[in-house]
């Protein structure tokens, strides 16, 4: 989360807008949303800059020809010279960064520049840049997306809850996309999955040496230097990541989002991936995602492909991830418990093809405080892949992800299973047992299919008896003879003294 005094300035930020007559929620995040972007366009052209020269590589500027466009260029300008600059040469410049007929151009094309006074853009202005977002952890802009919308007072209204980026992090590291692989997130928010799916592959392709870890195991300096073959990184960087999302300003933020992390030509596009509208089949090989839970799709609108007899868009979503990923492609996905365990006759039939048509790999239960503060619901990440056959299942019970469970959400280093749960998950052994007090096991599908398909933890979690040791009847007796002469003895001098 936010360290206060940051937390502090994006709520200065906040309030500078509604005090500048912005006072539609989602039109002062998507104000806010652009000046980041501009201001971090100038900091990550010079990161890319310097990656390409450790690559001994020719870099163009995005601002070649736009000099005029960089940050530092206009931030002391006077208010009103500012605000025509911005709104008529920088705005315009960011609409059409990738060119016209790219996804962003595309999304970006019906935005517009709203903020209308001089002296909110120049105080706007001056509160970004005394964030240093660019100095802070790679985390933060998601944080501040994160924060912005917690004051929306209507974040979860439709399930949507930005997942937090250690969670991300942990999923990926377990499902672990490689170079070639092509990725999708089909409700992909922020793009935090995409993002970190990316940064995973050059992680995995950076030498050692050139790594260097924070405070929180997040790597960086992420320079690729093993991608050597021109058509894999130019793959990576163009043809890898696919996003979609219903919300144009999710989808807007995600782009931005993608495009300071160095993702050339993110294809995340306008879509809902539930409708008649998206036909995509079998083009996927890594699928992550925490689609919208508890909501409900209009019968008429769901696609024809979808075979689930259901509205509820956690399981059509469990059914799409399979149409979408070609055979043997893996998935990893956050749905809420009830998916475990649901009675109904959608529930199970969704267990029932996870476990007899896929190759269900892990279920990997997570505390209910994940969430909060914006809600508590109780969530489990679910791993298979598609096709192949479900031989044994491996459960994870997960208590602690190293933040306190309340809505405080404070760091707890000594309290966090996500080392343990990617270790014991690459090291993972069918035929060995968990040890005492581990939070691993397996269960057997032949268990699963005769408890209904049922994939709740608690249904299958070995109960541990602890041995306890009781004194002999002759020395509990002795300590009663001994405990009544001390209330005795304490009798007599009570009495005395009365």
């Amino acid at each position: 989360m936010l360290a206060p005094e940051l937390k502090n300035q994006i709520k200065r930020l906040w309030n500078k807008f509604w005090e500048g007559g912005i006072a539609n929620p989602l039109t002062a995040i998507e104000q806010i949303s652009y000046l980041i972007f501009m201001r971090r366009l100038e900091d990550m052209d010079l990161v890319h800059k310097k990656a390409a020269e450790r690559r001994n590589e020719k870099y163009i500027s995005i601002y070649k020809g736009q000099e005029n466009c960089r940050w530092s260029y206009w931030i002391n300008m006077p208010a009103e010279e500012m605000l025509t600059h911005v709104r008529d040469k920088v705005f315009p410049f960011i609409k059409i960064l990738k060119g016209e007929d790219g996804e962003f151009s595309k999304a970006m094309k019906d935005a517009v520049f709203m903020i209308p006074k001089p002296s909110l853009l120049q105080e706007s202005v001056r509160l970004i840049d005394e964030l240093n977002i660019t100095q802070q952890n790679q985390d933060t802009q998601g944080d501040i997306y994160e924060y912005l919308l917690s004051e929306l007072q209507t974040s979860g209204k439709n399930g949507q809850f930005r997942t937090p980026r250690h969670i991300i992090r942990m999923m990926v590291e377990l499902v672990n996309p490689v170079l070639g692989d092509r990725i999708c997130d089909p409700a992909c928010g922020t793009g935090g999955f995409l993002i970190n799916a990316y940064q995973h592959i050059l992680k995995e392709n950076t030498s050692p040496d050139v790594l260097e870890y924070d405070e929180d195991g997040v790597p960086h300096h992420l320079v690729g230097d093993k991608i050597t073959d021109k058509k894999q990184r130019t793959f990576l960087k163009e043809r890898a990541l696919h996003g979609f999302d219903f919300d144009t300003t999710m989808v807007r933020i995600a782009l931005m989002n993608a495009i300071l992390h160095g993702i050339d030509k993110p294809d995340i596009q306008y879509k809902d991936t539930l409708s008649k509208g998206y036909e995509e089949k079998e083009k996927y090989e890594i699928v992550l995602a925490n689609p919208p839970f508890k909501g409900n799709i209009d019968k008429g609108d769901i696609s024809d492909r979808l075979k689930l007899k259901t509205t509820k868009t956690e399981l059509l979503f469990l059914n799409l991830f399979e149409e979408i990923m070609v055979v043997g492609g893996k998935c990893g996905v956050i749905v809420p418990d009830g998916v475990l365990f649901g009675s109904s006759n959608a529930h199970k039939e969704a267990r029932q093809r996870l476990v007899e048509d896929n190759e269900l790999q892990g279920i990997i239960k997570m505390p209910s405080g994940v969430f909060k503060p914006y809600a508590g619901v109780s969530t489990a990440i679910i791993i298979f892949a598609k096709g192949g056959k479900t031989d044994k299942v491996w459960f994870y019970d997960m208590q602690a992800d190293g933040y306190s469970l309340d809505d405080k959400r404070t760091k707890t280093p000594d309290k966090n299973d996500i080392p343990d749960i990617i270790k014991k998950w690459n090291t993972r052994d069918r035929k060995k047992t968990p040890g005492k007090g581990e939070k691993w096991f397996w269960v057997d599908a032949k268990e699963i299919k005769e408890n209904k398909y049922d994939l709740s933890i608690s249904r299958y979690k070995p109960v541990v008896y602890e041995e306890v040791s009781y004194d002999s009847p002759r020395a509990q007796l002795k300590r009663i003879k001994i405990l009544n002469q001390e209330i005795i003895q304490c009798l007599s001098e009570l009495e005395e003294i009365i």
